[in-house]
């Protein structure tokens, strides 16, 4: 039987740090989870994507945005604006994202955390 446990992504467990944002890991119950912090510019294809030799993301993202807004697009042409208060699923479809606008971007991650910027 675990007992409870209670994190804070204030003391993640792991930092993935990247020009223009950080992702932050915590692992709870064998479970990943991450906290994405992007500035306004950010761009996944100019940013993350060649420290891990891609031009797409092809990790499945299951999260909530706190604040800012972002899009993600895919290579078909369609593009998903999220904005704070949105739930969102992108799959591991090849896709791009930014920051839309002059606001910082945060997102809470259920899903994919554990593969992100890797």
């Amino acid at each position: 039987m675990l007992d409870a446990i209670v994190k804070r992504f204030d003391t993640p467990d792991e930092i993935r740090q990247f020009p223009k944002g950080r992702f932050e890991l915590v692992t709870i119950a064998g479970r990943t989870f991450g906290r994405a912090m992007y500035e306004p510019g950010w761009k996944w294809s100019v940013h993350v994507g060649p420290s891990v030799g891609a031009t797409r993301c092809t990790v499945e993202h299951l999260g909530f945005v706190v604040s800012g807004a972002g899009a993600a697009a895919f290579d078909d042409g369609r593009v998903i604006e999220l904005r704070a208060g949105a739930l969102f699923y992108i799959p591991s479809t090849p896709h791009d994202s930014w920051v839309v606008g002059d606001q910082p971007y945060v997102s809470i991650h259920l899903l994919g955390a554990d593969h992100y910027a890797r």
